[in-house]
């Protein structure tokens, strides 16, 4: 009789569901593809027994400290937890006598995450458990049992949460209770050739769902049908007859002219996210011993992993494992990658810091590796600086690689493949992969929208596809691998090959023709509350960039003055690690759960109590031969400025006495002092013994004006503030210029509702501008009547349960008007901010980025202006008109608005998820209003800023003793006044070298002399990696040595010095 006619045209989606069930592990598993997949399995004893130990509490013991507790039996069923604990299991495996000769796989699920161990301490494979795509729980026993098998021991690390820690569902709080089953420990032998079908039915279905209007759709759809209509469970010559029905389809290759793409797999660990540093240095050691297991058995394979730290915790924790990394980084199939210390946040960071991150990650590889990084490796982060690619260059790297801003809620990104210019001109290659995705699961609809997605296929036919379980780690799969080997070259796809990301770049730059070039920074439209969520993180990290600054500084000096000191390299390199480990991603934007932020606050507590004990000891081998022997017995105070410009500062020392103090400041008794002109780089000695210390400043003064408001007048401006708090009126006196609209305020604070629509910690949405309550001061009282220091309290209720007070001051010595605030929040999903009217007309706002500024609009014209309704600055956002200007300034914030001719400032945020108690609690922080004559690239604004953040340097000292003694200024810059000497070292591989980093700061061309009293011997000009780029030529002259260095608009220089012993 004949064969049925098949009649599938004439209905295609009942097929395309047949297909599906065929696959399906469901209702139909016991006679479709899954009743096949495996020839053998045992489980229970004799084949397997297991035995526990479970670690008190948090703690995750080493493997030899755990194998030397006492064991229990347990049984599959048993329930591991609670969330976070450890827990050990000594397996006994004997494999049975039937599966001789056989492939032997372990199949454990915990329900969580595990690590296999060797009964000799070896990490053998990374398990996880719970289903899903992220699903991996075979383990290789043997490749091939012998007829007597001894019996195999193993250990597994069970961990008790999830990929993706443990909160209800992706984002919320950990859960602390959770348990997790073991659902499965046999021993099975897979069916190879039922795993080859089920391979090939997944591609055959997918390309009859992807392709369904094209022939080779149809084409697909057909050979599925009959590989379901020739397979019959249990019968091996069926799915033999069945692969040869796919091999036929998967024989017609495509064309030379096919999109190519070039697969790298991945498993992008978020060094913390939803777990902890300790989880994730377990995640490492699972998933890269994963990886390299497939590896050895397919060899084409190509994976890569980023950040320094990441293989720096393994090195030292799992050095075994690291060792073996390192072998298969010489044979090209694991690539270390990205360049940077950790895959850092690239708005939060000071530029110093961003250079640090390639600094320390550049040299981790390159002494482990062999060889630096060329690709800068940023999947997953939000939003990327504009100064990033000079920096990129000056780290010895020349492409760069991301694909978040596929995720806009705004605005799509309209490139793929573009050099992207940064704000002094270099580029750097760039490609954005079409996929949208760094965790791709080898799927045809992600091939088809590699070729579909990509912006800029016209001039560069080909795309990088990262693929791999990600995030929480893992990496590719089995499966993914045996995907990707059967569409590497099939007709109706793009073609797909394993690669080394060089390789696509290296390509590209070769073929690629017109690419066009993208201008700035690229800005992410989305995940805008980062700028200003977990509010004391961000503010330990302003305070550790700039203390370590100051450290390195006077530490230089130190080793070159003071006889026997040596400058702390190893130190720093440590607490720098530090830092730069808390600017992940996920860590310094304030998105990651409460764990992570008591981890990473012990951390900077470290960091912070390093940094000034290194201060102290700089600073007492400088100056132990001036110093008074308390603040008490003092008769002066030693100032150290290192700022290169000179700067006059009211500066209050606590607990200084003296004839000459004129001002005891109100709310904590401290002394305030006027440290006249202390030079750049430099010091100087204010005398308190008599009262011509102060001698130099025009007396601030406070009062209360006819309507009640209270007033703040010196010698450059005068400014009210009313009975509600708000600033009415700052008259500038030398300009006679008024700020302040009329019938406006500035310093007005404002309650926003904060409800984003799903990333709680992660967003302010657009309609967060549209609902708020203005905030009204009370208690409004002078605290302080000069004469070096006016100032006023306000006291603001927020809300029932959350209160501001505010100390608003003018100093006799400049313009500026600071605001000192102190706050009680606790609020639910509520932003406060800080709003400023200014009679200004400006087209657009400036705001410090790394190493420059970036100019964004006031307005709202596009949809492009419209999505920056909320951007981040760092220590300044300015708001300038011809000829004059204003300033905010602060000291830990980061999220900026500025509309029209409203400026505003987030200052505090109340998402509930990952961490439900964010920013909860006490917060203390200042702003400062800085008014200027002249726009802002006439201004001193980053002076001032610099001054804001920076204070002097103080040391009780005997003025007596003191008087006629100077070191410094060690280093002098003059020219032109817009580069700023930003960092002061020793080099990394000889602190008898120094390194100098300088940046223009305006975007002008500009010429400095650079000076320093170091005995210096050679100069040369480096990149940030301190490598040799030129020599500069030294001029000596007497004990002074200088280089004169021209400047491009936004360039960043490092001089190193070679110094004389």
């Amino acid at each position: 009789m004949d064969k049925p006619m098949s009649y599938l045209q004439k209905h295609p989606s009942i097929t395309r569901d047949r297909v599906a069930k065929f696959l399906a592990d469901g209702q139909w598993k016991d006679v479709n593809i899954h009743a096949s997949l495996y020839e053998a399995r045992a489980s229970g004893s004799p084949a397997i027994e297991l035995e526990m130990w479970s670690a008190p509490g948090q703690d995750r013991p080493t493997f030899e400290h755990a194998v030397k507790q006492e064991f229990a039996p347990i049984q599959v069923g048993h329930m591991f937890g609670p969330s976070w604990s450890t827990h050990w299991v000594r397996m006994k495996v004997q494999i049975p006598a039937e599966m001789e000769g056989k492939h032997v796989r372990l199949l454990f699920d915990p329900s969580c995450e595990a690590l296999v161990w060797s009964d000799r301490g070896e990490p053998l494979q990374g398990i996880t458990g719970d289903g899903g795509d992220n699903y991996h729980v075979d383990y290789t026993v043997t490749k091939k049992a012998k007829r007597d098998e001894h019996v195999r021991v193993l250990y597994l690390e069970v961990g008790c949460n999830g990929m993706f820690g443990n909160g209800g569902g992706l984002i919320g709080p950990p859960q602390e209770d959770r348990t997790f089953r073991l659902s499965t420990a046999d021993l099975v032998v897979y069916n190879d050739n039922a795993w080859a079908l089920y391979y090939d039915m997944e591609i055959l279905a997918a390309m009859a769902k992807n392709l369904q209007d094209s022939p080779r759709g149809w084409q697909a759809l057909v050979a599925a049908n009959d590989i379901i209509n020739e397979f019959s469970v249990g019968d091996q010559k069926s799915i033999k007859s069945a692969l040869n029905i796919s091999a036929k389809f998967f024989a017609a290759q495509g064309g030379q002219g096919n999109h190519q793409v070039y697969a790298i797999g991945n498993c992008h660990i978020d060094t913390a996210w939803l777990w902890p540093y300790d989880e994730t240095k377990r995640k490492i050691a699972r998933s890269w011993s994963t990886q390299l297991d497939y590896m050895e058995r397919y060899p084409e394979y190509r994976f890569a992993a980023s950040q320094a730290q990441q293989f720096e915790w393994l090195r030292t924790l799992y050095p075994s494992l690291f060792k073996r990394i390192q072998e298969k980084a010489k044979t090209g199939q694991f690539i270390p990658i990205g360049g940077t210390w950790v895959e850092m946040d690239c708005n939060i960071p000071s530029g110093e810091s961003l250079a640090r991150q390639f600094l320390l990650g550049q040299r981790f590889y390159k002494q482990h590796f062999g060889q630096t990084c060329d690709v800068f490796w940023l999947p997953d982060t939000f939003g990327y600086s504009s100064q990033l690619p000079q920096i990129v260059r000056l780290a010895g790297a020349k492409y760069f690689f991301t694909q978040k801003l596929s995720w806009n809620n705004i605005n799509k990104f309209p490139h793929t493949t573009f050099q992207w210019a940064g704000l002094d001109g270099s580029s750097v290659l760039t490609h954005m992969a079409p996929a949208n995705t760094y965790t791709a699961q080898v799927t045809v609809s992600d091939l088809i929208n590699s070729v579909k997605q990509h912006k800029d296929v016209a001039y560069s036919n080909e795309s990088l596809y990262l693929y791999g379980n990600g995030d929480g780690g893992g990496g590719p799969l089995e499966a993914m691998i045996e995907r990707l080997d059967r569409i590497k070259d099939v007709d109706g796809l793009p073609r797909i090959k394993h690669a080394h990301p060089n390789e696509f770049y290296e390509h590209v730059e070769k073929t690629a023709r017109d690419l066009v070039t993208w201008k700035g920074e690229l800005y992410f439209e989305l995940h805008r509350g980062t700028y200003t969520s977990q509010a004391r993180t961000k503010q330990y990290n302003r305070q550790a960039e700039l203390l370590l600054r100051d450290v390195e500084m006077l530490s230089v000096v130190a080793q070159s003055v003071a006889h026997g000191f040596a400058y702390p390299a190893a130190e720093l390199d440590r607490v720098w690690k530090l830092v730069c480990l808390n600017q992940f991603h996920d860590v310094i934007p304030g998105s990651s759960i409460e764990m992570v932020y008591r981890d990473s606050d012990k951390i900077y507590e470290d960091v912070v109590n390093s940094g000034k004990a290194l201060m102290e000891s700089a600073m007492t081998s400088l100056f132990s031969h001036v110093a008074a022997e308390s603040v008490s017995k003092a008769t002066g105070v030693l100032f150290v400025n290192t700022t290169a410009w000179p700067r006059s500062d009211v500066v209050a020392v606590p607990g200084l006495q003296g004839p000459g103090v004129q001002q005891i400041r109100e709310r904590d008794n401290a002394a305030l002092v006027v440290a006249a002109t202390v030079p750049g780089c430099g010091m100087s000695v204010a005398d308190v013994t008599n009262g011509s210390a102060d001698i130099e400043a025009v007396p601030v003064t406070a009062f209360k004006d006819s309507k009640g408001n209270v007033v703040l007048e010196n010698i450059f401006v005068t400014a009210k503030i009313s009975p509600r708090g708000h600033l009415v009126s700052l008259w500038d006196r030398r300009e006679e210029r008024e700020l302040v609209p009329k019938g406006c305020a500035a310093n007005v604070f404002r309650l926003h509702d904060d409800v984003p629509l799903f990333w709680d910690a992660w967003d302010i949405e657009i309609y967060n501008q549209e609902k708020y309550t203005e905030l009204e001061g009370t208690n409004v009282r002078i605290v302080d009547e000069g004469p070096l220091l006016a100032s006023v309290f306000v006291e603001v209720a927020i809300s029932e349960n959350s209160v501001l007070r505010q100390w608003i001051s003018l100093g006799a010595t400049t313009p500026r008007l600071d605001f000192d605030c102190s706050v009680d929040w606790h609020e639910n999903r509520k932003c406060l901010k800080v709003a400023f009217a200014w009679d200004i007309h400006s087209d657009v706002a400036t705001y410090e980025t790394q190493f420059g500024i970036v100019q964004r609009p006031t307005h709202r014209n596009t949809t492009w202006d419209m999505a920056k309704f909320e951007v981040c600055g760092h220590k300044f956002a300015d708001l300038s008109e011809h000829g004059y200007g204003v300033a905010l300034l602060n000291d830990c914030k980061y999220g900026f608005s500025t509309l029209g001719n409203v400026m505003s400032m987030s200052l505090l945020r109340a998402p509930k998820a990952p961490d439900a108690n964010c920013d909860m609690g006490h917060h203390s922080f200042r702003y400062a209003i800085y008014p200027h004559k002249g726009a802002f690239g006439e201004a001193s604004v980053v002076r001032e800023a610099y001054q804001f953040n920076v204070p002097l340097v103080q040391l009780p000292v005997d003025a007596t003793s003191s008087a006629d003694f100077s070191i410094m200024p060690f280093f002098t810059l003059s020219g032109d006044s817009s580069v700023v000497l930003d960092t002061v070292k020793a080099a990394e591989d000889n602190s008898s070298q120094v390194v100098v980093r300088m940046y223009e700061a305006y975007g002008g061309h500009a010429r400095v002399k650079l000076s320093t009293k170091l005995r210096v011997t050679r100069a040369q000009l480096t990149n940030i990696l301190e490598e040799h780029v030129e020599d500069a030529k030294l001029v000596v002259l007497g004990s002074k040595r200088s280089v004169d260095l021209a400047f491009k608009p936004f360039e960043v220089k490092t001089v190193k010095f070679q110094v004389k012993a």
